[in-house]
């Protein structure tokens, strides 16, 4: 007999295959990773705000929550959101260009936290 592989999550069909879709009516028997979400316990986001500006706009970390990450994932770099308005930075400074490069690469963030965390950032 033939090499069998074990603990895989998708059954064998009558032909000896694997087949990865159409299983359970498209349902797949891999686990999805629960959706991000800004309230509840161990939740560490702002709830993004439409109105808001600055830190009410939301849609980033909180403090506690870069604590959290910082905590669990020795040495890491995360930082909080720069919500100093751009005219009060020094140009040029780290601060700016962060600000600067986070607003470049965020240009297309059209979703309702992708929004909240321009607004929060001052892009």
């Amino acid at each position: 007999m033939g090499y069998t592989q074990n603990n895989n999550p998708f059954p064998v069909t009558s032909c000896g295959r694997r087949r990865t879709y159409m299983q359970d009516g498209g349902k797949s028997p891999l686990k999805k990773a629960d959706p991000r979400k800004t309230i509840g316990p161990g939740k560490n986001f702002n709830k993004a705000n439409p109105t808001g500006t600055g830190a009410d706009a939301g849609g980033g970390m909180t403090q506690k929550g870069v604590n959290e990450y910082k905590r669990n994932n020795p040495g890491s770099d995360l930082k909080t959101a720069v919500t100093t308005k751009p005219s009060k930075l020094k140009p040029g400074s780290r601060a700016a260009n962060r600000r600067k490069s986070f607003c470049a690469r965020s240009r297309g963030w059209t979703g309702e936290r992708g929004k909240a965390a321009r607004r929060r950032w001052n892009c």
